[in-house]
């Protein structure tokens, strides 16, 4: 319990993810690709409802995602993301998940990932500085000294 106590302490933001019967292989568990369309689910989710993103000025790409993967999520699991901005740069962030499954008051993590994530202009595709507003929500809604 210390364990998910200190887990949740480091995490300001989480959403519930349903499962789908197409998540599931033949081995009854979430294929491991899914994954990863989780963690787009929960960014998207803390993006929109937390840093309140404008995609009409500014886009964000992906540069790199990795996902360690910890305990299968099987058919009868309840889960969940937790989303955390953990560091900001000039053009670029990083974000840092913690799949959980939600057991009662406890949750178990099933995999810990990162993405690095790219601010860019719509017009040229080219990486841009990371607008002022949503950069300050980040630091303020993370606690993050810049």
């Amino acid at each position: 319990m210390t364990d998910i106590k200190r887990f949740s302490d480091f995490f300001n933001y989480k959403t519930n993810i349903p499962l789908r019967f197409i998540d599931f292989d033949m081995m009854g568990h979430v294929n491991n690709s899914v994954y990863f369309t989780y963690l787009e689910i929960a960014r998207t989710k803390y993006w929109e409802e937390i840093i309140n993103w404008d995609w009409k000025k500014t886009g964000i790409v992906i540069a790199h995602a990795e996902l360690d993967y910890i305990l299968p999520i099987l058919m009868d699991d309840k889960i969940a993301v937790h989303v955390k901005t953990s560091r900001i740069g000039n053009t670029s962030f990083d974000l840092d998940y913690q799949i959980v499954k939600i057991k009662g008051t406890e949750e178990v993590i099933c995999s810990k990932g990162k993405t690095v994530c790219i601010a860019v202009d719509y017009a040229n595709g080219k990486p841009v500085a990371i607008p002022e507003a949503e950069k300050q929500k980040m630091l303020d809604f993370e606690q993050l000294n810049q």
